[in-house]
């Protein structure tokens, strides 16, 4: 007997409005929106106060498992996304081993089957040497229907995926016809630079009594980070990676933008012709949003990522791209280490913040201090990346649609603390931050999976299924 859910007198995000209304959840589906209060139901929520979001989707993030389960595993990684508001999220594949074969990608699978308390996909990752195991997902409609695509390392790392090769390179964008997504940075310019400033020297003070003031190396700090990896490498790559797309006519996205001129060059993709699909989107993440280059003074290694951070400036021109839909969408390249191993000196240290349980309430908190609206969040969080992705039945409250939601309270003031953390690294770049907008209740296919400060642990998601022709 089908199980019914009335959430009553909310706020809801609908597509093109909000209206304070109430939603009936039967099953696994949205059974109507503006559902009469007579209607019966097995369970009665009262959301007065309080506003019904879709559940956010997060395109982007690294679960470590299997193989690296000290940082992150999909146990932990999925109640942090419960805890967030988030509902569904993508997992890239550099874990260990490496999700580059099918029986990897499949293993993986199985692994979530068991862990997962929200929606999953992971996406197969390209090597040096996998050419057959990619021809073999983009053929098979089994595989290529679960999995949003191909991930692409044009610069080096964590996992050491690299793929620069570039007879072997422009082979996968030939041969491949599932989506194609990129981390752009120029490996051959991210090496030159380092060897530049790990020969530099700087002049020591004369010591008294002698000659010409002898030369010492200066070893590397945090900031320099963002002068290995810098915009020149980052624009080269995306230039790069978006000629080869439109040369062999491949579906491309091109993840975590870090600088204004790759926003412009986005800019150039965004508006095509009536009714159809973007050749190439991209997306934003929350460290390259809220932290730049200033931030390593306060934060060290905290706020060492790949791509790095960049200036003010380009955080300003990433938000105006989302603001005129440039980028479609924000993902957070959550990326967990251990405070041990984020804490070795540079540049030993490893690249990667946790963002999936916070990136919800630090955009609700710019919605509370007027930077954009709540249907822009909506779009960029929820809509956009269904959208981007294919995703049949997600991003929306729409009848038909998955019953899978956030409900939030925009006035609830909480202070981020690394203790608080349901991420299995227990920690946060904004720990100590007060954001305003907090997910108090996650429902993922009509279940309750978060409530009152408490995740639901038992695994019972779903794999996602993607219909390119829903995609952007």
């Amino acid at each position: 007997m089908a199980h019914r859910t009335l959430i009553r007198n909310a706020t809801v995000v609908l597509p093109g409005e909000t209206a304070r209304t109430s939603v009936l959840l039967e099953d696994e589906r949205i059974a109507a929106v503006d559902a009469p209060a007579t209607v019966r139901a097995d369970e009665t929520v009262d959301a007065a106060g309080l506003h019904l979001l879709p559940g956010v989707i997060d395109a982007h993030v690294h679960f470590r498992d299997p193989g690296l389960t000290h940082k992150e595993d999909l146990a932990s990684g999925s109640r942090a996304c419960a805890a967030g508001g988030v509902t569904s999220f993508l997992d890239m594949p550099n874990t260990v081993p490496q999700t580059a074969t099918v029986d990897a990608w499949a293993a993986k699978r199985a692994i979530a089957a068991r862990k997962c308390v929200v929606d999953y996909g992971f996406y197969i990752g390209a090597t040096r040497d996998n050419l057959a195991e990619l021809r073999k997902a983009c053929r098979r409609p089994d595989i290529a229907s679960r999995t949003p695509g191909i991930k692409v390392f044009l610069g080096s790392s964590t996992g050491n995926m690299l793929l620069d090769d570039p007879e072997r390179l422009e082979a996968v964008f030939a041969e491949a016809t599932l989506p194609i997504a990129v981390h752009c940075e120029d490996e051959a310019t991210v090496r030159a630079n380092r060897a530049r400033l790990e020969g530099r020297t700087e002049t020591l003070a004369r010591p008294q009594g002698t000659g010409a003031a002898p030369q010492a190396r200066r070893g590397l700090s945090v900031s320099d980070h963002s002068r290995i990896r810098d915009r020149t490498a980052a624009v080269r790559a995306t230039e790069h990676a978006m000629d080869l797309a439109r040369r062999h006519g491949r579906r491309l996205h091109v993840l975590h933008l870090s600088t204004e001129e790759e926003a412009a060059l986005m800019a150039e993709e965004a508006a095509p012709p009536e009714d159809a699909c973007p050749l190439i989107t991209s997306e934003a993440c929350p460290h390259h949003l809220f932290l730049d280059t200033s931030d390593y003074d306060r934060l060290g290694t905290l706020a060492q990522m790949n791509p790095s951070l960049k200036t003010a400036e380009d955080r300003a021109a990433l938000w105006q791209a989302l603001k005129d839909g440039t980028i479609p969408m924000v993902a957070t390249d959550h990326a967990p280490h251990t405070l041990n191993e984020k804490r070795v000196p540079y540049p030993e240290s490893p690249s990667g913040v946790p963002a999936v349980e916070v990136a919800l309430p630090l955009m609700l908190n710019q919605v509370d201090r007027g930077r954009c609206t709540l249907q822009e969040v909506v779009r960029w969080m929820c809509d956009g990346p269904a959208r981007v992705w294919g995703m049949a039945g997600k991003g929306r409250i729409a009848e038909g649609h998955n019953a899978d939601l956030a409900l939030v309270d925009m006035s609830l003031e909480r202070e981020v603390r690394n203790e608080n953390q349901f991420a299995k690294c227990g920690w946060s770049p904004w720990h100590g931050e007060r954001l305003t907008g907090w997910p108090v209740r996650t429902w993922v296919g009509g279940r309750t999976v978060f409530a009152e400060g408490k995740v639901d642990p038992e695994p019972r998601a779903r794999e996602i299924a993607f219909n390119r022709a829903e995609a952007m």
